[in-house]
């Protein structure tokens, strides 16, 4: 039987009635191949080559996605499909700062509705386009998910960026929950 996606949703609706996210780290369905869904370097989920307008189907399937190595599945507990995510499953749409006993807390919000703060257990970390140099920022959200840090916020965490010591060299980077997360070497800077 090929795997659709009314037939996932159903099985995420009746794990998800338990209240915040489903456990897919303690599933192990078998595989049932690969559905044609596609979540964009924007965020956009694709079903078929047409984008997903609803957005609590959206947030559904993002409690069921799990990472294995350099690969995506929806999981329920009697399924696992595979799925193509571009770059990163989610988009950190925007972010707070907060001071916490004196320490700065980076809150990213994704364009699901996850929050999370940057920190020693959700790192931020940048990689450089090989060709360009441009950056593409991210925040760990869960078990391996990441999320593209968009450019408007990325742009204001600049703002609150920073020069500290990192593996011997001056780097400038950002700050959260008592961590220093390296950007760009302090000697490339402008």
């Amino acid at each position: 039987m090929t795997p659709d996606a009314e037939g996932i949703a159903g099985h995420a609706r009746a794990a998800a009635k338990s209240g915040g996210l489903p456990p897919v780290h303690l599933w192990d369905p078998p595989f049932c191949g690969d559905l044609d869904m596609r979540i964009a370097r924007d965020g956009t989920w694709f079903y078929m080559g047409s984008p997903i307008g609803r957005k609590a189907l959206v947030k559904l399937f993002s409690s069921i996605l799990k990472r294995e190595g350099d690969a995506y599945f929806l999981v329920t507990p009697v399924e696992k499909v595979g799925i193509t995510v571009e770059d990163a499953p989610f988009v950190a749409v925007d972010f707070e700062r907060r001071d916490e006993g004196g320490m700065q807390v980076l809150r990213f919000t994704t364009h699901v509705g996850d929050c999370v703060d940057a920190g020693p257990d959700h790192p931020i970390r940048v990689e450089r386009d090989r060709e360009s140099g441009e950056p593409s920022p991210y925040v760990h959200v869960r078990a391996g998910l990441e999320a593209l840090i968009d450019r408007k916020s990325f742009y204001r965490l600049v703002e609150l960026g920073e020069q500290a010591e990192h593996e011997g060299a001056p780097w400038f980077g950002l700050r959260s929950g008592g961590a220093f997360f390296p950007v760009i070497p302090a000697s490339e800077l402008p």
